[in-house]
């Protein structure tokens, strides 16, 4: 509707308009500084996270009776960073350009909600306890971005949103709000890809 809405401004007034259509923004600013809070929390990244991290019980995967590999919901997931170079290509385009478009952005490839509990485990190092329930009313089994207008108008190809890297981020961020996890001082330590610690104490 609000693309439409758009069109009609358009031609009514000379109102030139990009929309970028995101599929599932997911991670957290390679610097830490921002990252994905919500409450309550609804997306399945932050929390696996909290599951992980022991926040609560257990994280719900909706539907294990899909017609996918592994009988879970696939979604496409794309980096913040990703999404952020998008705008400023889409704004490079619209001023060399009079053309308004609507534009999808994702990776064109999908990850299933155990291959994002898999990566959360590899990641943190930690267990993800699941609770498995009936399907969410009206969820479809795939949701996959077609990114070509993308690539073509804008040259945007997203460069940040593997899996692995999408949930690293995020799992820098989490722990990064929490003084201490797990008995291990954040404040010098890292937590790497599989949880292990790297001290910053100085050498005697």
């Amino acid at each position: 509707m609000v693309e439409r809405i758009l069109a009609w401004y358009g031609e009514a007034y000379g109102l030139r308009w990009t929309a970028l259509r995101y599929f599932n923004a997911a991670g957290a600013d390679p610097d830490g500084e921002l990252g994905e809070d919500h409450s309550p929390e609804t997306h399945l990244i932050p929390l696996a996270i909290q599951a992980a991290l022991g926040e609560k019980p257990a994280l719900d995967i909706y539907g294990t009776d899909y017609p996918t590999p592994d009988r879970t919901a696939i979604r496409d997931y794309t980096h913040v960073m990703d999404l952020a170079d998008a705008h400023v290509a889409a704004l490079r385009h619209m001023l060399k350009s009079h053309e308004n478009a609507a534009i999808n952005l994702g990776t064109g490839s999908g990850h299933s909600v155990r291959q994002v509990v898999a990566a959360v485990e590899r990641v943190s190092g930690r267990r993800v306890p699941i609770q498995e329930v009936k399907r969410r009313a009206g969820d479809p089994p795939e949701l996959v971005a077609d990114p070509a207008k993308a690539r073509e108008l804008l040259g945007w190809q997203p460069r940040h949103s593997s899996l692995e890297n999408i949930v690293q981020t995020a799992w820098n961020w989490h722990i990064s709000r929490r003084p201490t996890l797990g008995g291990v001082d954040l404040a010098r330590h890292d937590v790497g890809l599989v949880g292990e610690a790297r001290s910053h104490a100085p050498a005697a």
